[in-house]
């Protein structure tokens, strides 16, 4: 199941505007985004937050809410990916503007919402990302997200999403998003 993940993460953002400032050479493109989506899967499985879809066809990764302290439930802990140090240097930098947007209240946060090309206009990201959304109504903790796409703005407003903040890292627009 990871490796059909990762391709449907990696198929599925091949032009989202994140992973080209993440990942900004197209000879290593495929190989640095694989490295990556993997690692946000094996960050996330063990803790029963991926939702698949149709053997892999969509794919919703979320991180539980954080604990406070740092501990398991916050995002990746200390770890990082096998990348390169300028892609590492991106991520973090990216990552600290999205930390800076979240609430700092507890939340779900959806990390990761993905379908493959070849199944997507057929619901299934909505309907990965349907786990999540549960577990954070019965908690009573509202679900965020972020995205660089502005076309998956009206996607995520059209399932209930609301702009919260926006920022920038670089030239790359964010726009946060609250669910519930």
């Amino acid at each position: 199941m990871r490796e059909r993940v990762i391709d449907t993460v990696v198929a599925a953002f091949v032009t989202d505007p994140a992973f080209r400032y993440f990942f900004t050479d197209d000879a290593t493109f495929k190989a640095e985004a694989a490295a990556f989506a993997g690692y946000l899967f094996d960050q996330r499985v063990n803790r029963g937050t991926v939702w698949v879809v149709e053997d892999g066809a969509a794919v919703a990764m979320w991180d539980p809410p954080r604990s406070g302290d740092g501990a398991a439930g916050d995002g990746h802990g200390n770890s990082r990916p096998d990348l390169p140090a300028a892609t590492l240097d991106r991520l973090e930098r990216y990552d600290a503007v999205v930390d800076a947007a979240l609430p700092g209240t507890p939340h779900w946060y959806l990390g990761i919402l993905a379908t493959h090309p070849n199944s997507a206009g057929r619901g299934l990201g909505r309907l990965a990302m349907t786990g999540g959304l549960q577990l954070a109504a019965e908690t009573g903790l509202p679900a965020h997200l972020e995205t660089t796409n502005e076309r998956n703005v009206e996607l995520y407003r059209r399932a209930g999403w609301r702009i919260t903040e926006s920022a920038a890292v670089d030239d790359l627009p964010i726009w946060v998003m609250r669910h519930g």
